[in-house]
């Protein structure tokens, strides 16, 4: 019997390590990079870079959105959390789930799912909203027992470890503070 095929949103390469060591086991899977929210630019290709490394170690195919709009990312996501996260949520995950379809995937889900910094109930709304819209099934398992093997498998492999979630904002979160 034939596995079924995934298309698995990738947001960087530390992230999918995990994902793609569990879940190719099971499914025929594909990567997706596409990130409109990350800033600057050069983080963006760092983080592109590691999830290319990422997928060659373990063999799976990838797909790249080389697409960089952060204008209208900006200008659609906003400043304020909750509101910008899970706008930026539903932007991944329906362009996924837009690409899923489009492939002829059974299904697809995202490395977003192994963060204990994200909000895991937005992200399986986001992915539920968009499976809906595109006729495709979301997979979301709790990946979050894997992320500290993540850390481990990047470290490992030597892959760009980023300190915050993408988006200028965070960033802003980061290294930023009022005194």
């Amino acid at each position: 019997m034939s596995k079924k095929s995934l298309l698995m949103h990738i947001c960087c390469g530390p992230c999918a390590t995990y994902p793609f060591e569990i879940l190719r086991e099971d499914f025929s899977l594909k990567g997706y990079f596409y990130n409109p929210n990350i800033h600057p630019y050069r983080e963006f290709e760092r983080r592109r870079k590691s999830t290319k490394q990422a997928a060659e170690y373990y063999g799976v195919d990838l797909k790249v959105d080389n697409d960089y709009p952060l204008e209208g990312f900006l200008a659609t996501a906003g400043s304020k959390k909750p509101q910008r996260c899970q706008t930026c949520y539903r932007i991944r995950l329906g362009k996924t789930a837009r690409e899923a379809r489009e492939g002829n995937f059974d299904g697809f889900t995202t490395t977003l799912l192994i963060s204990p910094y994200q909000d895991l109930e937005e992200i399986i709304r986001a992915g539920q909203k968009a499976a809906s819209l595109w006729g495709v099934s979301f997979f979301a398992p709790d990946l979050r027992k894997g992320f500290s093997r993540s850390r481990e498998l990047a470290q490992k492999l030597n892959l760009y470890r980023q300190g915050y979630c993408g988006c200028i904002f965070s960033e802003k979160e980061r290294y930023y503070r009022r005194e």
